[in-house]
């Protein structure tokens, strides 16, 4: 039934005094209460009776009424025995937060209204979905012990006969049944759901992956400023449901929105536990660029590592990623928000599954500073020889490790392999920052020592300065990267490249083009095969002299000669920058 029926039954004795755009709503049940806070005992769509007996200043009643309105209320009837009249205060706080008010006639008992709401409900609803909403409550409000957004996906499952999951942004899976979709039907579906919340829309979003037809509802705490919506998704969650919502009743749709307000609710109990990690990691960051003794930082570590890593016998190892989300020029976004994204994102890509009761704990500790977000990752002391292998492409390193996502990474021994981070986020995150910006990525090497510390914060902070120099939406790079001409390459003027490669490739380039005679694949094979003539004219499948006559023709064309190393260097250069 609607607002508007229960309006227009004069025996009900109801006013309006708020709210006149919002009578098409759904009243689901009703509940009487003076309670401050009644949010714990709501599910969504009930009429609330009170009699004011919680309002003791002005300023209760915006309290009380945003409980109200974060649970899905329907509308407030307040009576006016107690005040005589329903105060102002009240009616200016509903306003603002769109809750329709009534007054109710202190001659109309609110025995009646509930017992007129309660048989108007019951005769309409098909399928008992309050009974539904009213087990997922229960389930969520008692925390971990019931079983959390697992629980309520196991009812959709078992009451409705919905297939669904809960997805983070980067398509790592947070809840719902192991018989899930892939990793890349993941991807994409995140990344819709993203490229969805810059229009602003609300859910459910429509999404058709590999010939399948999800509705994508989105998990939000509270509407985010418009300015804000893409990035406040960027680390967000979505429900994915395995069906075409397109035709749903309103009472289906609103059971579904019910159950994202549960999931939200658990998903701020979780970013709440991470408080104290972001805090010790906050110290770290400070004490570490401020150049504090070693043994003060090591205190700190000591301290963070059993927060991180519960149960960790030895003083562990460590990796230091850092983060930055760049805005487009034009975006109209506050000054700290990027930053605050970027460590948002690094909590939600780094979360590494527990096998305690299901919970997604954290191996990482995230501060910000100077717009970026900086984690730091620990490693189990024991990971020293695996991180070493990540660092050779050894095939045992995090990328096989975690072929869905660094979100899913067997166990805590594998260091982070920048590839691997960068498959993870690359898909559902260049549509989420069209329009809105990029992000990059640096990973350091593992250190075993506080000392080292300082050192993998400036080499994460150097790869992503290289990663940032690169094309696309979403780039990483690593510290083994550093070693090499890359580390200096990006900061070179974009004029001073131009000219450089001009000078040296452009005489080829136009040889080529009239002779065909692949001068510039033949420069770049001749070096990679270190100016061996016989390998690489194996390698052209050329007799040797012929190789000969096309060396001679590039050293001809730029007056540079092959057998020397500055000009070996030169040509390398070249080719790297074009």
């Amino acid at each position: 039934m609607r607002l508007r029926a229960l309006l227009e039954t004069e025996f009900l004795g109801l006013r309006l005094l708020s709210g006149e755009e919002e009578l098409d709503r759904s009243v689901r049940g009703v509940m009487t209460t003076d309670l401050r806070d009644p949010g714990r005992y709501l599910s969504g769509g009930e009429l609330v009776l009170t009699g004011l007996a919680w309002r003791r200043s002005p300023e209760d009643s915006e309290s009380f009424v945003r409980v109200l309105a974060r649970a899905g209320v329907a509308g407030l009837a307040a009576g006016e025995a107690e005040l005589d009249a329903v105060p102002d205060d009240l009616i200016r706080a509903c306003a603002r937060h769109r809750m329709p008010l009534f007054s109710v006639d202190e001659a109309v008992a609110f025995a009646t209204i509930t017992e007129h709401v309660v048989r108007q409900v019951s005769g309409e609803r098909a399928g008992d979905l309050a009974a539904v909403v009213e087990r997922h409550r229960r389930l969520m409000s008692s925390g971990p012990a019931g079983g959390g957004p697992d629980a309520v996906l196991d009812l959709l499952g078992s009451d409705l006969d919905l297939r669904a999951w809960v997805l983070s942004s980067t398509g790592r899976p947070v809840a719902g049944p192991a018989d899930r979709p892939s990793a890349e039907v993941r991807a994409r579906l995140a990344g819709e759901h993203l490229a969805a919340a810059r229009t602003g829309r609300r859910g459910p979003h429509r999404a058709t992956v590999a010939g399948t037809v999800y509705s994508l509802f989105p998990v939000l705490g509270e509407e985010p400023d418009p300015r804000e919506a893409a990035l406040s998704a960027l680390p967000s969650w979505v429900l994915v449901v395995e069906a075409d919502a397109g035709d749903w009743p309103a009472e289906r749709l609103d059971l579904l929105r019910g159950v994202t307000r549960l999931i939200a609710d658990e998903r701020e109990r979780r970013d709440a536990s991470r408080a104290v990690g972001r805090r010790l990691a906050q110290e770290v960051l400070e004490l570490v660029r401020t150049g504090a003794p070693s043994a003060e930082v090591a205190a700190r570590l000591r301290v963070a590592a059993p927060v991180l890593l519960p149960g960790l016998g030895s003083a562990p190892h460590w990796q230091v990623v850092v983060a930055r989300v760049d805005r487009e020029d034009g975006a109209d976004l506050p000054e700290d928000r990027p930053a605050r994204a970027a460590g948002a994102l690094l909590e939600e890509t780094l979360a590494d599954p527990r096998t305690s009761g299901g919970e997604a704990g954290d191996r990482v500790a995230v501060a910000l500073a100077d717009g970026e977000a900086v984690a730091f990752v620990p490693l189990p002391a024991d990971a020293g020889e695996t991180a070493d292998a990540g660092e050779t492409g050894d095939a045992g390193g995090a990328g096989d490790a975690a072929p869905d996502g660094a979100g899913e990474s067997a166990g805590h021994t594998a260091a982070l392999d920048p590839a691997a981070l960068l498959d993870s986020l690359r898909a559902p995150l260049e549509r989420g920052l069209e329009g809105v910006g990029r992000l990059t990525l640096g990973v350091s090497a593992a250190v075993h020592s506080p000392d080292g510390l300082r050192g993998a914060l400036e080499e994460a902070r150097h790869a992503r300065r290289v990663a940032a120099a690169r094309p696309g939406r979403v780039c990483a790079a690593g510290h083994e990267e550093l070693a090499s001409h890359v580390l200096l390459l990006p900061f070179v003027p974009d004029d001073v490249r131009r000219a450089f490669t001009a000078r040296l490739l452009d005489p080829l380039r136009e040889y080529d083009r009239r002779h065909r005679a692949e001068l510039i694949p033949t420069l770049e094979a001749f070096l990679d095969c270190d100016g061996s003539w016989t390998r690489c004219a194996a390698r052209l499948h050329l007799h040797v002299n012929t190789l000969r006559y096309r060396v001679g023709r590039i050293e001809q064309l730029t007056g540079r000669d092959l057998s020397r190393l500055e000009d070996k260097v030169d040509f390398f250069l070249a080719l790297r920058m074009n």
